[in-house]
């Protein structure tokens, strides 16, 4: 994998992690695109380095509510940031149970499979249209809802489900507030990257592949540094309610990949 190739993956993970249009089912294509031949293991640490560096830039985003989460942990007291640090902890359990039991089954999901992409931006375009028309959407996140969007995130594991739009709409559609649901989705993710990040690390399967160091350098700064950006304005539209104009795009991008696909 060369430098421009990096930088360029790192681009479209930093955009797409936030905006719901599947940050791993891009990666994907645009790996099959440039004539990635990376091993299936490769190619999803690349991913993981990627979207550690994603979410730094949501921890750089969200510092302040991070601090109120950490705040909620070690204070021995029920009160508002006890209990949405508890919330995002019963969100991370679907997924990284899912992790654990099937991590070899996940690894082969990512070595080109462009009809599985397609199909997936399919559902993730759906989810979006429903949300967008979603109107009573005023609540805040429960418990039971935290873990239905735990769900949500454990299924986006898919490449092609979008895990910002799947977490987002399965909100909007519980009636929570489109702001609160995109804060949440965001922050929910944190821990279970950090803590995938981490058990590689002390497996030493980061260690275990042939990627140079210099590309997985220049795509996680390009991945931290378009994150930043995009992190803030997915913000600003899911409060204007214009996630119908992403599912048209997942329609179209996953149509498009399952022709080529054939």
């Amino acid at each position: 994998m060369g430098a421009l190739e990096a930088i360029l993956l790192g681009i479209i993970q930093g955009l797409t992690e936030f905006l719901p249009v599947s940050s791993s089912g891009h990666l994907e294509l645009a790996k099959v695109i440039l004539g990635d031949d990376s091993l299936p293991e490769e190619s999803l640490l690349f991913t993981i380095v990627l979207h550690f560096a994603t979410a730094l830039s949501t921890i750089v985003v969200f510092r302040r509510e991070i601090g109120q989460i950490f705040n909620g942990l070690t204070q021995f007291k029920w009160n508002d940031e006890a209990q949405f640090s508890v919330m995002i902890i019963i969100s991370m359990f679907p997924a990284a149970l899912i992790g654990v039991l099937f991590n070899d089954e996940i690894e082969a999901l990512f070595s080109h499979q462009v009809l599985l992409v397609g199909a997936m931006l399919l559902i993730t375009g759906l989810l979006l249209f429903l949300a967008d028309r979603a109107k009573n959407t005023q609540k805040s996140v429960g418990f039971l809802g935290a873990f239905i969007i735990g769900i949500a995130q454990a299924i986006a594991i898919l490449p092609g489900i979008s895990r910002s739009g799947a977490t987002i709409s399965t909100s909007v559609l519980l009636g929570i507030d489109r702001e609160k649901a995109a804060r949440f989705s965001f922050l929910m993710v944190v821990p279970l990257i950090f803590g995938k990040v981490a058990k590689d690390g002390l497996s030493g399967d980061l260690l275990s592949t042939n990627l140079e160091i210099l590309p997985i350098i220049l795509g996680a700064a390009a991945a931290f540094i378009s994150g930043l950006l995009a992190c803030n304005w997915m913000i600003a539209l899911v409060k204007r309610s214009q996630l119908k104009y992403f599912s048209y795009y997942c329609f179209i991008v996953g149509l498009v990949a399952i022709r080529l696909s054939y």
